[in-house]
């Protein structure tokens, strides 16, 4: 437990940004963009049967759709039993624009899990939306405001009075990623309609002169070059100096883009099998912040994901186990992912389903050995494939 200057002990609030806007055929009838980058095709494996994806790495479960409730079970349930204590969802808002109605489903679809599991939850907005919507002549200016104001109004009655929603000084917490289109003029005109008035945290470089109530950090990459450690640690510890801030840890940033044929990468930062994550959540912990944000769960695409993955196994969720401790084991995290295997291959049987239904109900309550018996015992008796 760390010590914050005031000398009082406290526990971090531990959330992880999410991605819901992953879209898999099985589910969806086709790949999305966010597996493909127009470049990908999943439809092609390669010779360890994993598909090809817009990613350096790709999800322990296969690439899978955001709607899916089997996924978000396996997430959530990884989530508690390592420790996290949610999730701060990136949204669009609820314009049907791009993909950002899909994203919009998908994130109360998660909200439901994340809640059913008793964590928290906050919203990232991303108020680019706007932007995108003016620059196609959808909305004008003065619409987006309009468009902005909706989509806050929608926060407020669905989320910000929410008991499980998280929140700092008995105010609702909102992250702006950036901000990227709305002025600190403009912010008051987006509000209005707010009964919860939610305190605002966007980008260090960004939240002071766009009207920022704190600032909150991410994996500091520019200019498209590896960012040294000494680099992201002086960032870091900018980050910390200020009053009001949501610390972040990162595993890494190794974007696929230019791989993809979009553009040049945003940077690198290394992992270095697993150190990287394992010294900026220790500066997170260690610092006065009373949230920690892990930069990130699922991005795949600038492989910033926390979540278990091919080539790092479960390495990052052990590493928040140890850091934080939730009364499980490293062992117990590969329960979710047993789960989510057999609900795949043998959901369809209504006697599995009702004990795998069983093993997700332990698991929620925290009774990994009892939800193991009955997870191995459903593996055992069902014949090889």
């Amino acid at each position: 437990m760390a010590m914050p200057a005031t000398g009082v002990a406290r526990d971090p609030l531990v959330l992880v940004h999410y991605m819901a806007w992953y879209e898999s055929k099985p589910a969806s009838g086709a790949w999305g963009w966010h597996w493909t980058m127009g470049h990908f095709d999943p439809e092609v494996t390669g010779g360890d049967g994993r598909r090809q994806i817009a990613s350096h790495d790709g999800p322990l479960i296969g690439p899978y759709d955001s709607g899916d409730d089997d996924a978000l079970e396996c997430q959530v349930l990884l989530m508690k039993l390592a420790g996290i204590d949610g999730v701060v969802v990136d949204w669009y808002g609820t314009s049907d624009f791009r993909d950002y109605a899909m994203i919009h489903r998908n994130t109360q679809r998660l909200i439901g899990r994340v809640k059913q599991a008793g964590l928290k939850f906050a919203i990232c907005y991303e108020d680019q939306s706007i932007k995108h919507m003016v620059e196609a002549g959808r909305v004008t200016a003065a619409g987006g405001i309009d468009e902005a104001a909706k989509a806050m109004k929608w926060l407020d009655q669905h989320c910000f009075r929410d008991e499980a929603y998280v929140t700092l000084s008995g105010r609702p917490v909102l992250m702006v990623f950036g901000p990227q289109h709305f002025t600190a003029p403009q912010w008051p005109e987006v509000l209005a309609g707010v009964d919860h008035r939610p305190k605002l945290f966007g980008l260090p470089h960004l939240a002071r002169e766009t009207g920022m109530d704190g600032a909150f950090g991410w994996p500091p990459v520019s200019g498209g070059s590896e960012i040294p450690r000494e680099t992201w640690l002086d960032y870091l510890k900018d980050l910390h100096s200020r009053e009001t801030v949501i610390s972040v840890a990162f595993p890494g940033y190794h974007d696929i883009y230019q791989e993809a044929g979009l553009h040049d990468r945003y940077g690198f930062i290394d992992a270095r099998e697993g150190k990287t994550f394992g010294e900026t959540l220790a500066l997170a912990r260690d610092s006065a912040a009373a949230i920690i944000q892990i930069a990130t769960w699922n991005d795949y695409g600038e492989g910033t994901g926390i979540e278990p993955a091919d080539k790092s196994g479960f390495r990052y969720l052990e590493v928040v186990q140890d850091s934080f401790g939730s009364g499980a084991s490293a062992a117990d995290l590969r329960l979710p992912v047993l789960l989510y295997q057999l609900r795949k291959s043998h959901g369809g049987d209504p006697l599995l389903a009702a004990k795998l239904e069983s093993a997700s109900k332990l698991l929620h309550a925290g009774k990994t050995a009892d939800a193991r018996k009955l997870l191995e015992a459903v593996r055992a008796g069902v014949p090889a494939e």
